[in-house]
């Protein structure tokens, strides 16, 4: 395996992305239009990872609207053959890396409380750049209308540049 090449998206890599999501088993996983979408429209705040011609993690974010100084990181997930490399944390450093030059200074994120290996990636990107990692309830388990765990809402501030 070779070195991943982290770069923006492109339409070609929807497919894959999509198929990622779905193989994760902890995502909620979405149409592959959306996917498609998500890589023509917000190429800005989405990185995908590339592994000998193949793409095998990404992650997806956008500026929220209310809020346009604060990056949300919609989903990151690595294909198992990556995992436990870094893949997920360099995907989000250089996503926060492409961001923060336009004004973002903060990142925020979803977890259920049943994915430690998540919340332990934002925890280390935290750590990475010196900043602070809060938590709070978001998502209450009955606002969904399936069955759905709760989703806490993870703020990493201030994202000024990774820590070497």
């Amino acid at each position: 395996m070779g070195t991943a090449l982290l770069r923006a998206p492109q339409l070609g890599d929807a497919a894959e992305i999509w198929r990622i999501a779905k193989d994760s088993r902890v995502l909620d996983t979405n149409s592959s239009y959306a996917y498609l979408l998500w890589c023509r429209d917000f190429p800005g705040t989405t990185v995908v990872a590339e592994v000998d011609g193949r793409v095998v993690g990404f992650v997806i974010g956008y500026l929220r609207p209310e809020s346009p100084d604060t990056v949300f990181v919609w989903q990151v997930a690595v294909s198992p053959t990556e995992r436990g490399r870094g893949t997920g944390t360099a995907l989000i450093q250089k996503l926060l890396d492409r961001v923060a030059p336009h004004g973002v200074t903060a990142l925020e994120t979803t977890i259920s409380p049943d994915n430690p290996a998540s919340i332990a990636m934002f925890a280390a990107v935290a750590r990475r750049r010196g900043a602070q990692l809060t938590k709070q309830p978001l998502f209450d388990a009955g606002v969904f209308p399936d069955e759905h765990a709760p989703e806490d809402l993870y703020r990493i501030a201030p994202i000024a540049q990774e820590i070497r």
